[in-house]
């Protein structure tokens, strides 16, 4: 069969390469041509207002693309060849722990005993199920040093407003009408937003010289309208908060509560417990930490855990052990109600439980130490070129600076974050957080070899003398890529949200 010629003539199922432009599938489309046939049933054709009431019909016909399955395949084959993954090469996103995850646990999300479970099963029909969900908040919390935990949230913004919710009902049960909740000004992004969303209102700490929070400035911020707090430990910059005890006593003695954003546990696993340290609340980001591969919007998990005296307040129904041994869907006694259509991802929660076995409790420690061990080998590697924001020890990630280059050359640190990806890296955080000027975070994670940091040292000085020898070429790099750099303001002011912006 002939392939009806795409835009400037080449057959659409052509191969693709260098920056030749992928054609649409509607730029593809042929009519009457497709990818998938319904099997002829025998039972008599009926009029489309026969299956759908006429009133809810479309006045105007949809377009759809018409192409073969054939071309289908190739399409979307080689748009995945443009592609950049975890499982390609390294992905030092600092502050979100974008690491390559073990096969074997995607093995057992894909067993059928698991995946062919529906949801709303009945508790006895699911009883494995209901032990996996049981076994691992137990472990969840030993890791945590909590007292329970829910699984429902389905990623780390939906643990922190579950959180930010359990701090509301346990506060309006004592009778408590506090209204602020204190976040770091070096927090996590969604943390503001996340308190407006629980109806509390923001008030924002200031860091000291030493990138840590400034102990005196939360203890005048604090008073007995204060919920609580919201901070992570190592912080957002990557340092370990050495006051922790001394906060979590200020913020308990006005009657406040602490909340863990769990989006660094990676550099804790084994070490140290947020519960020891004095928290309440602790949401984790298991598709961070505990092996799915998570971006672009999923898949994730949220649990949060926490203290004794808020057990009862905890998202339900939640899988529970009964006295008999077997296990059932029990709603804590002042629960705050569902968060999560059904009881979480739940096959991320299978992931997470059988990477938190096959690592075992040493295990998870060395993830740890190796991640640590990682980000202050490469702060050390790369100080000559890219300084330290604190110039101290880190933990699981590193916040540099590219104001040097950008003071001598007048390269940015999006221009290095934008040539690295020609060298085969993907870009690190850049400008976060915010209190960092021209900041680059890098988490290189536990699972990268001290050769694959080597590389990424040595492309950064290449990098580097790029921008004494041609700087101009960094302010349009990428070019070898198949997207080359784009206005990424111009594009989020001026959102053309379809693909063919003539249709």
């Amino acid at each position: 069969m002939s392939k009806a010629p795409a835009p400037g003539g080449r057959a659409a199922s052509a191969p693709i390469m260098g920056h030749e432009s992928e054609p649409t599938l509607f730029q593809m489309s042929v009519p009457d041509r497709s990818a998938y046939q319904l099997r002829t049933t025998g039972v008599p054709a009926l009029e489309l207002d026969q299956l759908v009431p006429r009133a809810h019909l479309n006045e105007v016909v949809v377009a759809i693309a018409e192409v073969s399955e054939r071309d289908l395949v190739a399409h979307f084959t080689r748009l995945s060849h443009r592609q950049f993954s975890v499982d390609l090469g390294m992905y030092p996103l600092g502050s979100c722990t974008m690491k390559y995850n073990p096969k074997f646990c995607d093995a057992i999300a894909n067993d059928p005993g698991l995946n062919a479970v529906h949801p709303g099963a009945p508790a006895s029909l699911s009883q494995g199920w209901l032990e996996i969900m049981v076994t691992l908040e137990e472990k969840l919390c030993a890791i945590t040093g909590m007292s329970a935990a829910t699984l429902q949230p389905a990623a780390g913004a939906a643990g922190e407003l579950t959180g930010l919710l359990l701090m509301r009902a346990f506060h309006e049960t004592n009778g408590d009408d506090r209204r602020r909740v204190l976040i770091p000004d070096s927090a996590h992004g969604t943390n503001p937003a996340s308190v407006t969303l629980g109806g509390y209102e923001v008030t924002t700490v200031p860091s000291n010289e030493r990138g840590l929070v400034d102990l005196d400035a939360l203890k005048a911020a604090l008073g007995p309208d204060v919920a609580g707090i919201m901070l992570t430990n190592p912080n957002t910059v990557g340092l370990f908060e050495e006051e922790i005890i001394d906060i979590a006593r200020a913020v308990h003695d006005v009657g406040g509560l602490l909340y863990y954003d769990g989006a660094n546990l990676n550099a804790i696993l084994g070490a140290v417990r947020p519960g020891d340290m004095g928290f309440d609340i602790v949401h984790m980001n298991l598709h961070k930490t505990f092996a799915t591969p998570h971006g672009g919007g999923g898949p994730g998990a949220g649990p949060v855990a926490v203290a004794q005296r808020l057990v009862d307040f905890l998202p339900g129904p939640k899988a529970t052990r009964m006295p008999d041994g077997s296990f059932d869907w029990v709603a804590p006694e002042r629960s705050i109600g569902r968060v999560h259509g059904w009881h979480g991802n739940s096959l991320v929660l299978a992931r997470a439980l059988s990477y938190i076995d096959v690592h075992g409790g040493e295990g998870l420690t060395r993830v740890a130490q190796h991640a640590v061990l990682n980000a202050n080998w490469l702060r050390h590697r790369l100080r000559a070129i890219l300084p330290a924001a604190y110039d101290r020890v880190c933990m699981h990630e590193c916040t540099l600076k590219a104001t040097e280059l950008k003071a001598k050359f007048g390269v940015r640190g999006l221009d290095v974050a934008k040539a690295l990806l020609e060298e085969g890296f993907h870009a690190p955080t850049v400008y976060f957080p915010l209190i960092v000027e021209e900041a680059l975070m890098f988490e290189p994670t536990e699972t990268e070899s001290v050769q694959t940091l080597e590389a990424l040292a040595q492309a950064i000085e290449r990098i580097a003398q790029r921008a004494q020898d041609d700087p101009e070429s960094l302010h349009r790099a990428p070019q070898s890529t198949p997207v080359s750099r784009v206005d990424e303001a111009r594009a989020a002011r001026h959102l053309i949200a379809t693909a063919d912006a003539e249709r």
